[in-house]
């Protein structure tokens, strides 16, 4: 099978949305990064030096970003789906990726400062949503949608009809 690797456009912030997912995510590291040269056929819109492509892995996958110019921003077309083991992991990735300018969406999705769209959700919130039990999982969707960040004990007490 063929590597996979997420490409990410971005605006002139390749090099630094790069250092700031790495920092996020455990297990995480910069790999080779590409740079605009004197003459490239990809010069527009920044000087020879800046980087065009910077590869990373967070936590084991490949991603990339590319400083590609305005033609393009990241949308919630494409999400990076983060599965957590509880609320504390949940919390922690939430505050991370929402901080210095992120935007809190709802149901568990966010947009953060880079404009990259993300999904922190706890891996319960999949058995519940999707359990035999119609009404219990009725319940924890209900709820799922008045949420911005996942409240895990919360969609907990929904499940269960509390």
């Amino acid at each position: 099978m063929p590597a996979l690797k997420n490409c990410i456009w971005l605006d002139g912030t390749a090099e630094e949305a790069a250092d700031f997912y790495v920092s996020v995510f455990p297990n995480s590291a910069r790999g080779i990064t590409t740079r605009v040269l004197e003459g490239s056929p990809f010069p527009a819109p920044f000087p020879p030096g800046t980087a065009l492509t910077v590869d990373f892995t967070l936590d084991g996958a490949a991603f990339q970003t590319l400083n590609g110019g305005p033609m393009f921003s990241p949308s919630e077309g494409v999400s990076f789906v983060i599965i957590t083991k509880d609320q504390e992991e949940t919390d922690y990735y939430w505050d991370a990726l929402t901080a210095d300018g992120g935007l809190e969406q709802p149901c568990g999705w966010l947009k953060d400062r880079f404009g990259v769209s993300w999904q922190v959700v706890p891996a319960e919130v999949d058995d519940m949503t999707a359990s035999t039990d119609t009404a219990a999982s009725l319940r924890a969707m209900n709820a799922l949608i008045t949420m911005t960040r996942i409240d895990l004990a919360a969609m907990q007490a929904a499940y269960r009809g509390d």
